[in-house]
């Protein structure tokens, strides 16, 4: 065995025990790079792309087997899931520059002055799937990641209701800073329309880096912020629409749905997912389609 190939078995050890610590369990590979990896060592080349291996611990020598097909109610029998994927060196390293960036914007004095945190965003970055809220309240202002109130609680369960989980996605929000609340010690407050649009460059720039399959927007106010239209959020939730050139479905915030927890409500916004999880080619189970139905 060379020594360069020892060095790259060793650092793909290491690499699969990382991602093996991160709950992953698979890894995309293209049949070319099973071909290639098939021929003896001296005609291996540095595989273009990581091959699915799977993953055990203190491995002599990798496994590679074929793709293993994803659970049906996840994703579409025809693919691998993209939220399964890795990002790419220089893709990570730019959404990590955006975020330095956006942690030392003082764009808005009076938003730089009494926040705690910059809500930059979390997720898989390499998701199909963007979920964007109008701005942070003082639940993420306090942890520094968007949607971790009980409205984020219950976006996770919606989330994992269509059989993923909240790390398979990306969730960010249109602001960045939580909007100030001079002289109140509790609640949040609407952005303003100057504030949306001083800070969604980050959200565009976020965007064009991740370039999700489907957006989801939540509530009337990021749906406001980012399509500029004020008929409502209840005429427009369930409607396709299209937002930097991608698919994009409004539907009700979850804060909404723990102020009316009416069936009807719950089954309006399910509906716009079971819409999202089609569009994205997921497979959905009698049982997901029945939610919120009544007997």
């Amino acid at each position: 065995m060379s020594d360069a190939y020892g060095q790259l078995l060793d650092a793909t050890i290491q690499h699969l025990e990382n991602l093996k610590s991160r709950g992953v369990r698979h890894v995309a590979v293209a049949p070319q790079t099973l071909r290639e990896l098939a021929q003896p060592v001296r005609n291996l080349p540095v595989p273009a792309v990581e091959p699915a291996v799977q993953i055990q611990k203190n491995p002599t020598t990798p496994k590679v087997f074929a793709p293993v097909q994803p659970e049906i109610s996840k994703v579409g029998a025809s693919d691998l899931s993209p939220v399964s994927r890795q990002p790419s060196p220089d893709k990570a390293a730019a959404i990590a520059a955006l975020r330095e960036r956006a942690l030392a914007c003082v764009k808005c004095p009076h938003l730089a002055s009494s926040r705690k945190s910059v809500v930059f965003g979390v997720g898989n970055i390499d998701s199909p799937l963007m979920f964007v809220g109008e701005a942070p309240g003082a639940d993420e202002d306090e942890q520094g990641e968007p949607f971790v109130g009980k409205a984020g609680q219950l976006l996770t369960k919606i989330i994992q209701a269509t059989g993923l989980s909240r790390a398979e996605v990306y969730i960010t929000n249109i602001l960045k800073c939580r909007p100030d609340t001079p002289g109140e010690t509790a609640g949040n407050r609407k952005p303003t329309s100057d504030e949306m649009a001083t800070c969604i460059p980050y959200l565009h720039e976020q965007i064009d880096l991740i370039r999700p399959k489907v957006i989801v927007a939540l509530g009337a106010t990021a749906v406001e912020g980012l399509l500029g239209k004020t008929v409502g959020i209840t005429k427009l939730r369930g409607h396709w629409q299209t937002y930097r050139g991608t698919p994009l479905m409004p539907t009700y915030h979850p804060a909404y749905l723990l102020r009316n927890q009416a069936m009807s409500e719950k089954r309006r916004v399910w509906e716009d997912m079971l819409a999202v999880m089609e569009k994205l080619e997921m497979a959905a189970s009698d049982k997901q389609r029945n939610y919120f139905l009544k007997a």
